[in-house]
């Protein structure tokens, strides 16, 4: 049989020279796992246990690696905390098949809890951009600023079919490559780039064939995650009181322009960040540029 392994790529460092990622030394996460609630959570830690703590919520279908170029360039002056969310990366998957906003709440809550965290800096993408804002609205004594990244309680009809139609193309594949092939055309990335964060996106099943390592009730063509009104979502966002980074990818197809305005005009303290050469997945579209967005903001902070 041919070997569908995938192929030896660019580490991290390598690949983040290649995409002009600013960082000073080569740093790497730590693996971590913790029973939060009834599930057992896993995150990555960056960074000096003593600096400022950053808590990363990546989007739906992501898991914490998604923010290893942005973890890396902040590392030498952070801590950083990267959570897969429930059902994600190699969290546990809940047995219910609940990823109601609520649940994802109340991980949150366990999380923080069993972390001990508080005066943390949340910095969420899509999916954790909006449990984010909620979370940050309900627990306002534990969050010091927000960062919301390419989402609002108004999600572009165009780009959510979108992504909902490639989370539910056929979830097994034959290689490593098949996936790689299919990524790259969803994201126009570069093959090299596309092969750095596959890696740990996928996985091989007993049969030899590959599938995602996420739920497979999320792909699910009849997955509908509950979720609140968008006039509760407003009000969450009026009334957040920290300092407030919303960060738009200029070419977005899911956080239009006027949402974007508009959320700035309602949250008392907040700023706006659009990140060129960037669609819906900013962070990961123009690493760079939106590294010098959220340092900005960061170091205005103090």
């Amino acid at each position: 049989m041919k070997d569908q392994s995938p192929k030896a790529g660019l580490s991290l460092h390598q690949a983040a020279q290649r995409f002009n990622v600013p960082f000073s030394r080569e740093a790497t996460p730590r693996s971590q796992e913790v029973v939060a609630g009834d599930l057992r959570l896993h995150y990555l830690e960056w960074g000096n246990e003593n600096g400022q703590t950053l808590v990363m919520l990546h989007g739906i279908a992501q898991q914490a690696h998604s923010w290893d170029f942005t973890s890396l360039a902040l590392a030498d002056r952070y801590r950083i905390i990267a959570l897969d969310a429930r059902g994600h990366g190699n969290s546990q998957w809940p047995t219910d098949g609940d990823y109601s906003l609520e649940a994802h709440q109340k991980d949150l809550d366990a999380f923080s809890e069993a972390l001990g965290l508080s005066d943390f800096i949340l910095v969420g993408h899509s999916m954790g951009g909006r449990n984010g804002y909620v979370f940050t609205h309900r627990r306002p004594e534990l969050v010091k600023a927000l960062v919301i990244v390419d989402t609002g309680p108004q999600g572009a009809t165009l780009g959510r079919g979108r992504i909902r139609r490639f989370m539910t193309l056929p979830d097994e594949m034959d290689s490593y490559e098949e996936f790689a092939h299919r990524v790259q055309e969803y994201t126009k990335r570069p093959m090299w780039l596309v092969h750095g964060s596959l890696e740990h996106s996928i996985r091989r099943l007993p049969n030899g064939k590959w599938t995602w390592k996420y739920d497979k009730a999320i792909r699910s063509p009849s997955f509908n995650s509950p979720s609140w009104p968008e006039e509760k979502l407003w009000k969450c966002l009026e009334g957040i009181g920290c300092p407030t980074l919303v960060v738009r990818g200029d070419r977005s197809d899911v956080l239009s322009q006027e949402t974007y305005e508009k959320m700035l005009s309602l949250i008392p303290k907040a700023q706006g960040g659009v990140v060129p050469d960037a669609g819906h997945l900013v962070p990961g579209d123009n690493a760079r540029g939106f590294i010098g967005v959220l340092e900005s903001f960061l170091e205005a902070l103090g």
